[in-house]
């Protein structure tokens, strides 16, 4: 299958004011961010675009920060990656990611090999006790909708908090498809936040498969705009990064573009249907 974006709006990246941050903020929520990567940062206008708070007042490093990244080969540690990027930023990040399989059992990993499921509470008791004021959060992709895995989700952390380990929020990554937003969506963030803790979508595409139609836009663009509106109405989800904000850019290589949000309105993911 042949997974790609197909916005083609030529924008200049400099005039681009879509005010996506101070919407968030406006309407209760902490932030609205993007992801970025290293390549990225010698992108001149990418660059203005990416510092323009109005718009991305939060700042994921995509890869920089990852295992093969920082030990590239066993024993040696290099964080130039991600010094540039939080040089960018500075932010607070999560902590233990992608734990569970579908189907809500343990994802087989030299951590889980050889330490069981005690290597997410060591994990994050050694970062609050390094950091006490950082954020730490178990992020995850496929738990978007209610289901097995969100359920393996619901009952780690309700295990951890028993424990008292120290665990503050659950990211939901949200690597979505065009009309195939769970219809649980909200419902799933409303449960995870019952827990007690923040809930952010922390890695949110929504991705097609061209030729684009007409009709696949406006699905997308009502897509964004039902993830969005999941978010504003729960009360614990503190906001949204986009897995970056342009088709320039991306891993799959890249399915969403800040485009969308200036077609029509400005910007319909947070003004809802029929943007008024």
């Amino acid at each position: 299958m042949r997974i790609l974006s197909a916005l083609t709006l030529f924008i200049t990246f400099s005039s681009i004011h879509a005010q996506l941050n101070t919407l968030a903020v406006a309407r209760g929520k902490r932030y609205f961010g993007t992801a970025t990567d290293n390549t990225e940062l010698n992108d001149g206008p990418y660059v203005a675009q990416l510092g323009n708070t109005v718009d991305f007042h939060q700042l994921t490093p995509a890869n920089s920060m990852k295992w093969d990244a920082t030990e590239p080969s066993r024993g040696v540690f290099t964080f130039s990656g991600g010094d540039a990027i939080v040089a960018q930023a500075k932010k607070n990040g999560q902590l233990v990611r992608e734990i569970f399989n579908d189907d809500g059992t343990f994802r087989q990993s030299v951590f889980f090999n050889t330490m069981g499921t005690s290597f997410i509470s060591v994990a994050l008791r050694a970062a609050r006790a390094s950091d006490p004021a950082a954020k730490l959060y178990i992020n995850d992709f496929n738990i978007e909708g209610m289901g097995a895995k969100s359920t393996a989700m619901v009952n780690l952390v309700k295990s951890l908090k028993a424990q008292g380990v120290p665990v503050d929020g659950i990211g939901v990554q949200s690597h979505l498809i065009v009309g195939q937003v769970p219809s649980t969506f909200q419902a799933n963030l409303a449960q995870f936040a019952a827990l007690g803790v923040e809930v952010a979508i922390t890695e949110l595409d929504i991705r097609m498969t061209l030729p684009a139609t007409a009709a696949l836009l406006a699905q997308q663009q009502k897509d964004y705009q039902t993830v969005v509106a999941a978010c504003r109405a729960v009360s614990g989800c503190v906001g949204i990064t986009l897995w970056d904000w342009t088709d320039k850019v991306g891993d799959l290589p890249s399915y969403l573009s800040l485009d969308m949000f200036l077609k029509g309105c400005s910007p319909p993911v947070f003004l809802g249907p029929g943007c008024v």
